[in-house]
């Protein structure tokens, strides 16, 4: 099951390249996170620092998001073939708040 995953992985990276990164990143987002993580979490820019911005609904997500911060990071750099130096995150309702992204057409 395991290799099936990481062919589709490989799959859906090679169908990304024509996107910019922040599509790609958003294209990637439901199958690093899976179902259950990606829909309470929004990717919102990727900064110039190559910093991830995601906007998170909930305190009770917030934390759920951080415990997996790195192994996201690098699934996500890996499936979309972009560089990212890093994951931040923001509650949903925060003082700072980015537009909201269109998802990208795939």
């Amino acid at each position: 099951m395991q290799r099936m995953r990481d062919l589709l992985r490989g799959s859906l990276a090679r169908s990304l390249r024509d996107l910019s990164p922040e599509d790609r990143l958003a294209a990637a987002w439901p199958v690093a996170c899976g179902s259950a993580l990606a829909g309470r979490g929004e990717v919102l820019h990727l900064d110039a620092e190559d910093v991830l911005h995601i906007r998170v609904k909930g305190p009770e997500w917030f934390r759920q998001f951080l415990a997996v911060r790195s192994q996201l990071a690098a699934d996500l750099a890996r499936i979309s073939g972009v560089r990212l130096s890093g994951i931040h995150f923001e509650e949903k309702g925060s003082p700072r708040q980015w537009p909201r992204r269109n998802p990208p057409a795939v």
